[in-house]
């Protein structure tokens, strides 16, 4: 990478070098200089050049001051909210933001962000045992603490979401340490896709999570399954 003070050295050879054709092409009398006016009017020691290597030196020097000023913005504003709850709720905020209608009396974001403590808490903490079943799975979901409160909540509000989803009956019943998760089909297609997907899998499956957690947000959706209790 060129220094700036080798950039405004170049700049300044280019700037010279341009000034002595625009001088040889407007001077009175100049059909009487011969070729080498060019190299004449160059400073001692540098090399003659043509208007086309003229050219193409103002042209490469045009390209790296470009570069280097989009160097400098590149680096300016970082894009990545830094963490993956925060950008969710991130993007929550501005969709809200964005529409004229957000009744802000109602919204909610701690909510979704108990929520996403309990996505994380179950994808990454949860123990998941499954047991192919007649037709399906069958997952006992486990964990202690924090993760269970989340096991508690989360299983429960899948199986009411999940049932009748690809033609699947699901169905979440309470264990001493978490939840007993059973997912079927009658299809035998189905049946293999179900125990494929496995226990994330099936959480993950669907497309009502994003706008489960936009409704969460705007305090418009059920929050039974949040404070879910037996």
């Amino acid at each position: 990478m060129l220094s700036t003070r080798k950039i405004v050295a170049i700049a300044a050879v280019l700037a010279i070098t341009a000034a002595g054709v625009a001088l040889a092409e407007t001077t009175p009398g100049d059909h009487h200089m011969g070729p080498d006016h060019t190299q004449r009017a160059m400073p001692s020691g540098q090399p003659a050049m043509g208007p086309g290597h003229m050219q193409e030196m103002m042209r490469e020097h045009q390209g790296m001051m470009s570069g280097h000023a989009g160097m400098r913005g590149a680096s300016a504003t970082p894009t990545s909210p830094g963490q993956d709850a925060f950008g969710a709720i991130q993007e929550i905020v501005q969709m809200l933001d964005a529409d004229p209608k957000t009744d802000w009396s109602k919204v909610d974001l701690e909510a979704l962000r108990q929520h996403l403590i309990d996505m994380n808490e179950v994808t990454l903490h949860a123990e998941a045992a499954p047991k192919q079943i007649d037709g399906g799975l069958e997952i006992a979901v486990t964990g202690s603490g924090r993760t269970l409160v989340a096991i508690q909540r989360m299983i429960p509000a899948y199986a009411q979401m999940a049932n009748g989803h690809d033609g699947w009956s699901a169905k979440a019943s309470e264990l001493p340490n978490g939840e007993l998760l059973t997912v079927t089909a009658a299809s035998p297609k189905e049946v293999q896709h179900i125990r494929g997907l496995g226990f994330i899998g099936l959480l993950a499956s669907g497309s009502w999570h994003q706008p489960h957690h936009l409704a969460m947000a705007k305090g418009e959706f059920d929050h039974e399954h949040v404070a879910h209790q037996r």
